[in-house]
């Protein structure tokens, strides 16, 4: 077996074939490794998230689009404005504050966020397969974007915060179908449809994103 991903190629085995069979699978694979090798780069490249400057003036993105940070000493608290030039996200603290500052106040302000807009999407959804949650938390996973486990609780990702509300959709369509099946067969993929006609596109988009790679 042949697997491309961020570690590049791995090969797989029985314990039986030799060693000079697996170059020679290799070599004759190799037009094809090449190529997925490339596809695979490019991929990644589409997928990777522009890096956060941490300033007045740096962006990063909210549900599927780009906010500004301001620094607003004035302000009372941390909030969402409409300009005319787009989005801005003001941060209630001084002009000089430090990065570190600057981003565990966009870091709180995201995760309330999350709870308000997951927890709506999860209202909502939910009455779809009439079941809901027998609770429902947020998670800081930094390897799934959420969980369900047998006696009804969900888990979500707050950094679901940083996509358009279709992928953000499609993942609490997923867990809440797996309080109807706990595994992923066709039935369960039913219920996700069920929830959300046409969710393969949001499940596309967000396949393969590495969550390590979200700015916070």
């Amino acid at each position: 077996g042949f697997q491309i991903d961020d570690n590049g190629l791995t090969v797989s085995a029985p314990r039986w074939v030799t060693l000079r069979d697996i170059e020679a699978a290799i070599v004759e694979k190799e037009r094809w490794i090449r190529s997925k090798l490339v596809e695979w780069r490019d991929f990644k490249a589409r997928r990777k998230l522009p890096e956060v400057r941490w300033t007045c003036g740096g962006s990063l993105p909210y549900l599927g689009a780009p906010l500004t940070l301001r620094l607003r000493q004035q302000a009372e608290s941390t909030r969402l404005v409409e300009t005319e030039a787009g989005r801005e996200l003001h941060v209630a603290l001084p002009g000089d504050a430090l990065e570190a500052q600057i981003k565990d106040s966009v870091q709180a302000w995201l995760q309330g966020e999350a709870r308000r807009v997951l927890g709506a999407r999860i209202a909502q959804l939910s009455e779809g397969l009439h079941v809901k949650p027998a609770a429902w938390s947020l998670s800081s996973a930094r390897s799934q974007w959420g969980s369900c486990t047998h006696d009804g609780r969900v888990r979500l990702n707050w950094r679901l915060i940083h996509f358009a509300l279709p992928v953000i959709d499609y993942v609490v369509a997923h867990e809440l179908a797996h309080l109807k099946e706990m595994n992923h067969s066709p039935r369960f993929w039913s219920a996700v449809a069920q929830l959300l006609p046409g969710f393969e596109a949001a499940r596309d988009e967000i396949k393969g994103v590495d969550i390590a790679s979200l700015p916070v």
